[in-house]
């Protein structure tokens, strides 16, 4: 709609950022980054990252999944899976193509803790690394899936675990898991994310619109300072405010993307309760 009216190839501000070339390092990005691929590496068994709605948990587990392709680690991604304790198990075991064990599954409880029991024998056999993301994971406490979880982490393939859990979630994450102290020691890395810094989010405005090749600045130096008072820095809040913003100066034919743009799209947002 807007791509030829601002010179771009692509659009900036989709949502899910798989895409190397728009991934912004920023410094609490990286950072999590970081210890989230030594649990993986190390075979660790479990690992949380926790962070407010929009501050870019997505964008994370994405590039994870990138930078571990290369090792050959196979991830899985489970977005709250609301199951008992036995459709849950069952569930982990087909998503990880853990093993058949009998002629005539039934997907009991001990039928599906065999399976995980031999893939982590095969697992060891062949050095495989799998990476089970749960997704939503504050949500887990009220169905008791968590004690299911803290079972999973017992399975073992050699020295290492047969394969990492990583839970995912909002801020409650961290405290619903140190209600559970037996989950809560399993977990070797906890990382909380943050949003980005005045000068980040403009940063990862500017790194964005270069990969979509924007070879001018689109947004004023002002614009880009308001954009971070009306997002707080969350990334998912910049992407939708900017893309908008983007709509908004190419209808009005302006040269550029000012804190009026913003200010006028931000107010049309709240006003239907998507700030």
């Amino acid at each position: 709609m807007y791509l030829d009216y601002w010179q771009l190839t692509a659009k900036p501000f989709e949502p899910g950022g798989a895409d190397d070339a728009f991934y912004y390092p920023s410094e609490a990005h990286e950072g999590a980054l970081s210890k989230l691929l030594y649990a993986v590496r190390q075979g660790r068994a479990a690992a949380a990252m926790a962070g407010p709605s929009g501050v870019g948990k997505t964008l994370l587990v994405n590039r994870l999944a990138t930078l571990l392709a290369p090792d050959g680690v196979r991830l899985v991604h489970a977005v709250f899976p609301e199951m008992s304790s036995r459709d849950l198990l069952a569930y982990l075991a087909e998503r990880l193509a853990a093993p058949d064990v009998s002629a005539s599954p039934t997907g009991s409880i001990e039928e599906s803790v065999r399976r995980l029991e031999a893939l982590a024998e095969a697992n060891a056999e062949t050095g495989q690394r799998q990476l089970v993301v749960i997704d939503e994971a504050h949500l887990l406490e009220d169905c008791g899936a968590l004690e299911t979880l803290r079972l999973v982490t017992n399975f073992r393939s050699g020295a290492a675990a047969a394969f990492t859990l990583l839970l995912v979630g909002q801020m409650g994450l961290l405290s619903a898991v140190a209600r559970k102290p037996t989950l809560d020691e399993r977990l070797d890395v906890k990382t909380l994310l943050r949003g980005f810094t005045a000068e980040e989010t403009a940063a990862y405005v500017r790194h964005r619109l270069a990969a979509a090749g924007a070879a001018r600045d689109v947004f004023s130096d002002p614009a880009l300072q308001q954009l971070h008072v009306l997002t707080g820095g969350y990334a998912r809040r910049i992407d939708r405010l900017a893309d908008l913003a983007l709509v908004v100066g190419f209808a009005e034919r302006r040269s550029q993307v000012g804190p009026g743009e913003l200010d006028a799209v931000h107010r049309e947002l709240v006003a239907v309760g998507t700030p």
